[in-house]
């Protein structure tokens, strides 16, 4: 979850939001490759998932990153609950799920030194305290009381509201695992097109790391329970956003969608104040009932922003969100396929031809098909699988097309990245269906196989 913002000054304009989404835009030779994901921790003697405190928990796997390899602490009321180091974070969400928000890079190269250094550091430190990670879409097993909400006022108001609405909320927030991959735009007409390739291919990619068919110890039926969780969480901020294919779709609209998002907070003193349910455009007015008379400012604006959760979403830059926590490779492979699909002309074209004649009814039906049979989902008269095929290769092609060296110039691109996705539609299926075969058989039905297997 977001770092919160202060300042920024009182908003004055209604102007003023639309001119900070697009204040992100840059000049194709500043984009870069913001990288986020989550893993899960447990002990390593009981494989129950890490407390807050303790001689093993999150607590002091974050004492031993700032102690041992430099990263600066980010406290709340007294409490350690975040890093920083040269541009990256790592922050805790609800249920302990320990995050990497990685620095602006240049290449798929540099994202997947920054992953491997910080695995490597996570390890180091587990390994002390007894403790381990891995990464899936959902926790396999484990119950929601007995994952503890970490002490942060934001998911303390956020636990509250998702158990009022009766919804999967609080599912989401304490046991599924995402990454992420955060991409720029030059302008508005290219935020545009790509933030419809964003959310209409989502589901497809969704389906690409389909990696949690496990819940509470069972079998779900699904490929991606962490999708059908996101698919009951809350409807007022998350889905497909038809309106953005809508003709005349720009910042302004998205404007006008995120202020009538339901308000979670507001920050104030380094402390969250109660918005539950209140409306952005009466704090505008000055007639937030949380802050009688005061105006919001571009920091409340900034903050607003990041409690919307759409499969695809824009702040300064764009946000893909549509795929389950998974293994290391994995983490390199789904910045790798949206970098090439997004960051080359050709290819986002050729991306959007892909996607272009869905009807929203399809893309939305398409999201919930994924969550469930994977690759095996049908869109237009197409299966998923056919589809992932034509958009690896679109994204191979972007990705040459980029020609971004590494290994000293040994490598000549960023195309061997995809390995990990290819593997996956040249066998057929999800890993999420590999897992399940792996439970039925080889496993003979032992769930706590997966953290042999799938720790880091």
């Amino acid at each position: 979850m977001s770092i919160p913002q202060s300042g920024g000054g009182p908003i004055e304009h209604l102007s003023q939001l639309a001119e900070f989404l697009s204040s992100g835009c840059k000049p194709k030779s500043e984009w870069r490759i913001g990288t986020e994901h989550e893993k899960f921790g447990y002990c390593k003697d009981t494989l129950l998932p890490l407390p807050y405190e303790g001689a093993r928990s999150i607590k002091a796997i974050l004492e031993g990153l700032r102690d041992e390899f430099g990263w600066a602490p980010l406290e709340e009321a007294g409490q350690l609950i975040g890093l920083t180091k040269d541009g990256a974070n790592v922050s805790l969400e609800p249920g302990g799920q320990l995050e990497l928000s990685g620095a602006p890079l240049e290449s798929i190269h540099q994202t997947c030194d920054e992953a491997n250094e910080h695995l490597k550091e996570v390890k180091a430190v587990a390994d002390k305290v007894g403790a381990r990670f891995f990464g899936m879409g959902a926790a396999p097993e484990w119950t929601h009381e007995q994952m503890p909400l970490m002490p942060k006022g934001r998911y303390k108001l956020m636990d509250g509201y998702m158990a009022e609405i009766d919804t999967h909320g609080t599912q989401m927030m304490r046991r599924t695992t995402t990454i992420q991959v955060n991409l720029d735009f030059s302008s508005e007409p290219d935020m545009v097109q790509k933030f419809r390739v964003g959310l209409a291919l989502q589901p497809i990619v969704t389906a690409l790391f389909a990696n949690s068919p496990f819940f509470e110890g069972k079998l779900t039926g699904y490929q991606s329970w962490r999708a059908r969780i996101w698919q009951n969480t809350d409807n007022a901020r998350t889905g497909m956003l038809p309106f953005v294919f809508e003709d005349g779709f720009g910042f302004e609209a998205y404007v006008q969608y995120a202020l009538d998002v339901p308000m979670y907070f507001v920050y104030r003193d380094g402390k969250y104040i109660d918005a539950l349910g209140m409306s952005f455009r009466d704090f505008m007015a000055g007639k937030l009932p949380a802050l009688p008379g005061e105006i919001a400012t571009m920091s409340d604006w900034a903050d607003h922003l990041t409690t919307a959760f759409p499969e695809a979403r824009i702040k300064q830059y764009m946000e893909m969100r549509g795929a389950d926590g998974g293994p290391w490779r994995k983490i390199c492979a789904l910045p790798a396929l949206w970098v090439g699909m997004m960051y080359d002309q050709n290819a986002l074209d050729a991306a959007w031809d892909v996607c272009k004649g869905w009807t929203a009814e399809q893309r939305d039906q398409l999201r919930f098909d994924v969550a469930k049979d994977g690759l095996q989902a049908r869109i237009n008269g197409r299966e998923v699988l056919d589809v992932a095929k034509d958009l690896l290769a679109i994204s191979e092609s972007g990705l040459k097309a980029r020609a971004k060296p590494g290994a000293g110039g040994l490598i000549p691109d960023e195309t061997h990245f995809l390995n990990a996705l290819q593997e996956i539609v040249d066998r057929g299926y999800s890993p999420a269906k590999k897992l399940e075969r792996l439970y039925k058989c080889e496993w003979a039905g032992d769930i706590k196989r997966v953290y042999q297997e799938y720790s880091y």
